[in-house]
């Protein structure tokens, strides 16, 4: 069975995002896998303000 983990990594600027690979790092020592980022939009003209990063790991069930 997988477990899921999501993320929030807001964006810093123009197509940049603000830690987005030390997170993606950080969370792969610990055994996770790095899955997907989806965009948020906010803002009136659907800017996007953060993604969600999504995280998967194996875990036996019990």
């Amino acid at each position: 069975m997988y477990k899921y983990m999501y993320v929030e990594a807001k964006v810093a600027g123009l197509f940049t995002m603000d830690r987005h690979r030390e997170l993606i790092d950080t969370y792969s020592k610990e055994g996770w896998r790095f899955v997907a980022a989806i965009p948020k939009s906010s803002g009136s003209y659907g800017q996007i303000k953060a993604n969600d990063l999504v995280f998967e790991k194996y875990e036996e069930e019990q």
